[in-house]
């Protein structure tokens, strides 16, 4: 069954121009009267950097493309950005700020902690856009999720699945699950252990770990004396890469399979080359510096002409470019700009069909199932 479902170098190199890049972003845009509004909120400095700043490399590269060709009927988009410090609370100070400049769309928001706030606080009620994608992808955000809460990325769930579905091609039977104490980790564990039995796994256990050394160390030893023929690493993409060095340093040498949150430059700045080695991440955008799709050669001109230093690409630019093409789309089908509108348009479009990589909405807020597995190099450089 198939569900359709960066060096360290590289990450210290694109980080070391953020404060200048985040106060351009911030108040140097120009916007405006008629322009078409985008807020981006998300952890633009600190953890779990530097994902908020690739998405919005990506978006911004393609907005700039549709700008350039004349925008939405004559308008042009605006992107701004806000930073939430990776909080619950700093994003719902943010909130209202962007509200202020009257977006249409909150584009890709980051953490688990934060959206969850949105849709337990109801904070979309009273907030005239909608959101297209947001990372993670966890159940919380999806069942029952939001109204206006459109997500481009496959869930976590559709990750797991796609883990223990890789798992067993390899003959694993036993799988443990090494996650943090935050509700990615916590609902993930609860998910393998909700599907584990369709992919013949009998048990599933887990052990859960604070972010700090102590407590990983603690929690790898666990797993390393449970002798699992796999282990399942789940939280923020930081967690996942000081798991895998505690793990590795508690001596456990099998396969380990991470979200595709965390990136191979920031495994191998954590845990070194030889610990990244042959550590399965999965994937839920393709290979953003492939060839084999008619959508990556399509990102890579965009990225080129709009965004030339940003090579080599990752997933986290390809991400923002694919929620940027989606609320194109949005925009260019709805009558008007409201949320209603721009929520009925989505849903009324069908596939979408952005060169071999597809989203669907006619169903549902969720627009992919499509999921694969890629794995860490002896170079440190990821193999899809």
């Amino acid at each position: 069954m198939r569900l359709d479902l960066p060096t360290a170098g590289r990450v210290a190199r694109r980080w070391l121009p953020v404060a200048a890049w985040l106060a351009c972003s911030l108040f140097t845009t120009a916007q405006a009267a008629d322009d078409i509004v985008v807020a981006q909120i998300g952890p633009f400095t600190g953890l779990p950097s530097p994902d908020a700043p690739d998405i919005n490399t990506g978006a911004k590269a393609y907005f700039e493309q549709i700008n350039r060709s004349g925008g939405i009927n004559g308008r042009k988009i605006t992107l701004f950005t806000l930073d939430d410090h990776f909080t619950a609370d700093g994003f719902k100070a943010a909130l209202p700020q962007a509200l202020e400049r009257k977006p249409v769309a909150l584009l890709s928001p980051i953490g688990s902690a934060a959206l969850s706030a949105v849709v337990r606080e109801n904070l979309l009620d009273n907030a005239n856009l909608i959101v297209v994608n947001a990372v993670p992808g966890a159940d919380v955000l999806r069942k029952p999720g939001h109204a206006r809460l459109f997500h481009v990325r496959a869930s976590d769930r559709d990750q797991y699945a796609r883990m223990l579905e890789h798992g067993r091609t390899l003959g694993v039977s036993t799988v443990h699950v090494l996650h943090q104490d935050l509700p990615i980790g916590v609902q993930g564990l609860a998910a393998i252990k909700e599907l584990a039995p369709g992919f013949g796994y009998k048990t599933i256990e887990g052990s859960q770990a604070q972010h700090n050394d102590d407590s990983l160390k603690a929690a790898a030893k666990a797993t390393q004396a449970a002798a699992p023929q796999s282990v399942i690493v789940i939280g923020s993409p930081k967690f996942m890469a000081d798991a895998v060095k505690q793990l590795r340093e508690a001596g456990y040498g099998r396969s380990i399979m991470a979200l595709s949150y965390l990136s191979a430059p920031l495994l191998v700045k954590a845990a070194g080359e030889v610990a990244a080695r042959g550590v399965g991440i999965a994937q839920t955008f393709p290979n953003p510096n492939g060839r084999g799709l008619p959508l990556q050669a399509e990102f890579q001109a965009t990225m080129a002409r709009h965004a030339p230093e940003a090579k080599p690409y990752t997933a986290f630019q390809l991400e923002g470019y694919l929620s940027a093409r989606v609320l194109v789309e949005a925009l260019r089908r709805a009558k008007g700009s409201s949320p209603e509108a721009l929520a009925d348009a989505l849903h009324a479009a069908g596939e979408l069909d952005f060169g071999g990589f597809r989203v669907n909405f006619s169903k549902g807020n969720t627009g992919s199932q499509w999921v694969e597995m890629s794995v860490v190099d002896a170079t440190g450089k990821l193999r899809y």
